[in-house]
This record gives C-alpha cells, structure tokens and sequence, in this order.
C-alpha cells in the first residue's frame, strides 16, 4: 500500500482526537485512574482512543488497530500481521494532568515490522508533524508546510550537544549518560514524540529515554526522525524493533539527528 495516499486524512484523525483532548484540558474536568503498570490515564486519553480508533477502522476495514488503551492482544494473534496501525491516543499524560501543555497524539502505519507513515499531533499550538517513507519530513502549521531535517554535526565532536529532556526529569541521570568531555546543552520539553520532533526539526541533537515506554511511543517519530535524517536506537545503538516481541515495551532508547557521529565514544553505556 502507499501510505502517501493515508497522510491527509490520519492527519485529520489526529486532529479530531486532538481537539477533544483540548477541549477536556481547557476544561480541566477529567478522570484520572492508575492502570496495572503503574501509569496514569485519564478520560482525555480514553476519548481520543474512541475517536482515533473508530475513524481508522472506517478508513482501512482490513488493517488492524493497536492502541495503548487497547494493547492486551496477543503476540500470536498480531504476530501474523503485514501491517498496522500503531496508536498513542495521549502521549504525555502526566504532562496533560501537570497541566503543561506538552503532549501530543500519535498515530503510525506500521508495515512488515517498520514504521512507514508518522503522524505526531499536538493539540495544544496545533503543529503537526509527520513523516512518509522515502518521501521525507514536514511540519504543518496554520495551513503552512514545510520540510523539515535534522542536524547534522561535524564529526570531530567540536560542538556542543543540545539534549533533550523532560521537565521533571534529573536532567544529571542523562547528563552521566555522556562522555565527559562533551559538552551538553539542555532544551527542556515534555511528551516523547515532542522531544524526538526536536531532534526532526534540528532543534535538538538527541533525546534520551530512560524507564518504560511502548512501542506506541516511538512508532510514529521514528519515521519522522529517519526521513529528517536521523535515527532512534536503543542504547546498544541497534535499531528499535516492532511487533516482534511477545512484549511490547520498548527498550531504554536514543534518538540522534546526526547518525554519523560516533555515538559509541560519545554515549557510556554502563
């Protein structure tokens, strides 16, 4: 299939679950529960995943969904699939509840264990970002487009390197991540995907990830990252995998806008 042919009207998905999500947020009236692993989810997230889910099921009857609201499938059953759709209806649902704004909705086509189409959406200042395999980047913005790429860095390392990282986060447990004699930058931005679309767009270097995620987090901005010329790893620097596990928790991970440097001097892997 040619997911150029998907781009506008998942777009249009994610801006529909997006602007219920907004409308949830500005009214500051939503419930809040602790699923089984310990992660929080709201109405607002729940809305979304209806909405999300619904429109994709009308639009490709014959592709299955997988949803983080609605993961419990098992590997027998999806390990057969040649493509899907891969969805995170909220992603940053602790920011939407800390009331910062950043989060996003995500949503990725998923074909032969590679993303192949991104949508990552965000409500709160309406960006999209999205991505097509062998077709490149963009960012949407009040009817505008344009498109983006990563940075790409000397390789002798001279530079400083702008990292990423959570407003939440201890910005010293990524910082210790790196060799010390790089010099590191913070550019402070809630949500995953917001932070690897940093990196799409060149106004980060890397972005990394520590503790639990789902493959539903990354799908999308992988795409997104790889056709703006950058890559997301795990910390062994191999590449993230898709449906090819009985579980679908990703593992600590990467994302680079310039995969020519030499990553393996420049991230301790302890």
């Amino acid at each position: 299939m040619n997911p150029e042919n998907y781009v506008d009207q998942v777009i249009e998905i994610a801006t529909l679950a997006g602007k219920e999500i907004r409308d949830i947020y500005q009214k500051g009236d939503f419930e809040r529960e602790i699923k089984s692993d310990n992660t929080p989810v709201t109405s607002a997230d729940l809305a979304a995943h209806e909405i999300i889910t619904d429109a994709l099921k009308a639009l490709t009857p014959d592709i299955p969904v997988l949803s983080e609201e609605d993961a419990d499938i098992p590997f027998e059953q999806r390990c057969d699939w040649q493509r899907y759709w891969l969805v995170d209806p909220l992603d940053g649902t602790g920011e939407f509840i800390a009331g910062s704004g950043d989060f996003s909705v995500i949503i990725a086509l998923v074909e032969h264990n590679r993303p192949i189409l991104g949508v990552v959406y965000v409500p709160m200042t309406e960006v999209c970002y999205y991505g097509i395999a062998g077709l490149g980047s963009y960012k949407r913005k009040d009817g505008a487009e344009v498109r983006i790429s990563s940075l790409q860095l000397s390789k002798d390392g001279s530079e400083s390197l702008r990292l990423a990282v959570s407003r939440r986060q201890d910005p010293q447990s990524v910082i210790k991540l790196f060799n010390q004699s790089k010099h590191c930058e913070l550019v402070v931005l809630g949500g995953a995907a917001l932070k690897s679309c940093l990196v799409a767009e060149g106004r980060a270097d890397c972005y990394v990830r520590i503790g639990p995620t789902g493959e539903w987090d990354t799908g999308a901005a992988q795409i997104i990252v790889e056709e703006a010329g950058g890559q997301i790893m795990d910390l062994n620097l191999q590449p993230l995998t898709y449906n090819e596990r009985e579980s679908l928790e990703n593992p600590n991970f990467i994302v680079v806008g310039a995969p020519a440097l030499e990553w393996d001097q420049i991230l301790i892997n302890e």
